[in-house]
């Protein structure tokens, strides 16, 4: 399993699945990450935190604990 945190910068993934429950997984889900989204890498802040990228043709940074919460797959689409 490769969840977005472990996915490199400027790499393309594609979601999988979103791991916790409750509030978490909805405030994930309302970003617009949601299963089947593509998910492209922008930046990672020198200590991993937070992680920046781009969903749905908008950016967005989100911390390493949700990023380790959403499961990827390397996209079709390509890099």
């Amino acid at each position: 399993m490769k969840t977005l945190k472990q996915a490199g910068i400027g790499e393309t993934v594609r979601v999988v699945k979103l791991h916790g429950e409750g509030a978490t997984r909805r405030r994930i889900m309302d970003m617009g990450i949601t299963k089947g989204v593509e998910i492209r890498i922008r930046k990672v802040a020198p200590l991993g935190d937070p992680v920046e990228v781009t969903v749905r043709g908008y950016e967005l940074s989100l911390r390493k604990a949700d990023a380790d919460r959403i499961e990827v797959e390397e996209s079709q689409g390509g890099k």
